[in-house]
């Protein structure tokens, strides 16, 4: 039976990081807009800031603002119809991590920097329940070079950052296990996704392990964990949304209409509706899924 596949939005220049709203809208950004943009519940798409660079994962804080990842830009590429991201910029100057208020659209930047190191690509990003935030950096690429990058810890009032994972080949989804006491972290070309133990909020304990994946060649994007633990990792090349077992169950699979499926969350009063982005063709969809989504800390104040 072909599960129902509802549009929620078209005509979306690359959008990523959806946040599912309680009063039923979503949040999402454009990353070739420029914008964090919002689609009411009659499927009506609204900008709420216009953020420049490549803003790229979000989430909500604990103060009820949503922060951004931003990558800084790409090159962009169109081809038969479709948008692929290429290269750095022309005109980036750095990544960033930004707080914006989602009622005025007035936005700050919080960090550009860790230790001196300019942040080169931040990418995804949650919280955990205390309001700390993990964020991976995906780095930029060059013509014949590509940035080393990492994954970061910080504080939501822009006093603390801390680089806590380096190096990883290309991190980018990053989520937390119902009990907050392991980080999923998803590589991109590599097709992987690791787990790190937590002994406490920012800070890893002992060695990684690496979740079972299913055979074939693919990318994951970003990622959301479900209700029963379920690491849901959007993938690119085969399109679509691979759900990863924390016990090394088979993984399964769900197949979508774009090669670049890159994100899912979860919304809905039973948080069984899965939102994804189909970014290259620009849609924003909804389906029903089989488990609950995990709640997320902060999106319900």
């Amino acid at each position: 039976m072909t599960q129902a596949i509802e549009t929620i939005a078209t005509g979306l220049r690359f959008p990523e990081g959806p946040i599912a709203l309680p009063d039923g809208r979503v949040l999402f950004v454009e990353i070739a807009r420029g914008t964090l943009s919002i689609v009411s519940e009659s499927r009506e798409v609204s900008v709420v800031a216009e953020l420049g660079g490549g803003p790229n994962g979000a989430a909500m804080g604990p103060d009820g603002h949503c922060y951004v990842c931003n990558n800084g830009g790409f090159e962009w590429i169109e081809r038969d119809g479709k948008l692929y991201p290429g290269e750095e910029s022309a005109d980036y100057t750095s990544g960033r991590i930004e707080r914006v208020n989602i009622e005025t659209g007035e936005y700050e930047t919080l960090y550009s920097e860790c230790d001196g190191r300019p942040l080169k690509g931040p990418n995804d990003i949650v919280f955990d329940e205390t309001g700390g935030f993990w964020f991976t950096d995906h780095g930029k690429s060059r013509e014949r070079e590509r940035d080393r990058t990492g994954v970061f810890y910080a504080a939501p009032d822009g006093s603390a950052i801390e680089e806590v994972i380096f190096p990883m080949e290309g991190p980018n989804g990053i989520g937390l296990s119902p009990d907050e006491s392991e980080l999923y972290i998803a590589e991109t070309v590599p097709g992987r996704v690791w787990g790190y133990r937590l002994r406490a909020p920012g800070k890893i304990e002992g060695a990684r392990r690496l979740l079972l994946d299913r055979p074939g060649f693919h990318f994951f994007d970003s990622l959301a964990v479900d209700a029963l633990g379920g690491v849901c990792v959007a993938t690119i090349i085969d399109g679509g949304v691979t759900t990863l077992s924390p016990t090394d169950a088979p993984p399964k699979f769900f197949p979508t209409e774009d090669r670049l499926t890159t994100n899912i969350c979860f919304g809905g009063e039973d948080l069984k509706t899965a939102y994804m982005t189909l970014s290259s063709t620009g849609r924003l969809i909804a389906t029903q899924w089989d488990v609950p989504g995990l709640p997320l800390n902060f999106l319900n104040i």
